[in-house]
């Protein structure tokens, strides 16, 4: 009966090795499956971490970037229009304008300057002028400017002569082309419509170089323009003041590429800004603190405990030299007694 039940025992255990061992294969891919899942999201995070941190290094190289261009960069160009008067408290009855057209123009926008220190300037004046038989009677004239600071001191004077252009040309010194009267009746009948509808008009467009490098003074800097043309009875049916940097060196590179500029500045601010980051993250892990003093104190503690090992290992050597009786506490000629 009890070998019955034995071989009876043994083949439920029999039985039992298939669930066993598929338990077993089960956990080993329970296992597996969480080591996997456990990795895939640390290696998510770890992306996601890196992700962000990529996309923060790059608004900050930009920004960087952006800061520098807006405080290096001066304007590059400006224009405002030009208004003239006449001063008209003359002791003449019969003369109305006893002075030449004058204009004041403010180099100010939004209460700060316009021009910047150190950079080069062109100035330019457009004048629109009627083409009309006074200004041709005219002929050569006088353009005269003057700068002047916030305290009322004159910086920079320029005068420059010019004649009337032709619409179609532009220069500092000009002559007056000849038109003979039988040429001028043709274009004007050529003409005659658009003259009738008002598309085109009879005058020529005059351009003055009034400065051609001017210098903004960093000690007295000009807040206005005093524009004066030494003729009055000119014509002028509108006036424009032209203002364009000259650039060079670094700031021709950033004005003229500004595309290939922003690439490299912004690389650069990126490259430095990660390796920054990369030497604070290993200095974080390593937890070490580059300072002198702890460095030298901790020499000095390496020292001390050197030392001391040393003179535990002398006595503990010369613990051990020593006869038994001396290390057992009794005196050389003394036996043990049983």
């Amino acid at each position: 009966m009890d070998h019955a039940n034995y071989r009876h025992s043994g083949d439920d255990d029999e039985d039992d090795e298939p669930f066993l061992l598929f338990g077993a294969v089960l956990t080993k891919v329970k296992d597996a499956v969480d080591a996997v899942i456990t990795r895939t999201l640390q290696r998510a995070v770890q992306g996601v971490v890196v992700f962000f941190v990529v996309v923060l290094l790059l608004w900050t190289a930009a920004f960087l970037y952006g800061s520098f261009y807006y405080s290096y960069m001066p304007l590059a160009a400006y224009s405002t229009p030009v208004h003239y008067y006449y001063r008209a408290d003359c002791d003449s009855p019969s003369s109305f304008a006893c002075s030449y057209p004058l204009a004041n123009v403010s180099l100010m926008r939004n209460n700060k300057p316009v021009l910047t220190f150190g950079q080069a300037y062109r100035i330019l004046l457009q004048l629109e002028m009627p083409d009309s038989h006074t200004n041709h009677d005219i002929g050569m004239f006088m353009i005269r400017t003057t700068s002047f600071s916030r305290a009322g001191g004159r910086v920079a004077s320029s005068a420059r002569s010019a004649r009337q252009l032709l619409p179609t040309s532009s220069s500092r010194f000009s002559m007056l082309r000849y038109q003979s009267d039988l040429l001028r009746t043709i274009s004007t009948l050529l003409f005659l419509p658009a003259f009738l509808s008002g598309v085109a008009e009879q005058k020529q467009v005059l351009e003055v170089e009034l400065f051609a490098e001017y210098t903004e003074d960093p000690y007295s800097p000009s807040v206005k323009v005093v524009i004066e043309i030494l003729s009055n009875k000119v014509q002028i049916y509108s006036s424009q003041l032209y203002i364009h940097a000259y650039f060079t060196g670094i700031r021709y590179l950033l004005f003229n590429y500004p595309v290939l500029s922003a690439l490299v500045g912004v690389s650069s601010n990126f490259v430095f800004l990660g390796v920054l980051l990369v030497f604070s993250y290993v200095r974080l892990l390593l937890g070490v603190e580059w300072r002198p003093e702890q460095v030298q104190v901790n020499g000095a503690d390496r020292v001390t405990s050197h030392s001391t090992r040393n003179g535990e290992n002398d006595n503990s050597s010369g613990v051990a030299e020593l006869p038994a009786g001396q290390a057992a506490g009794r005196p050389p000629g003394a036996q043990q007694i049983s």
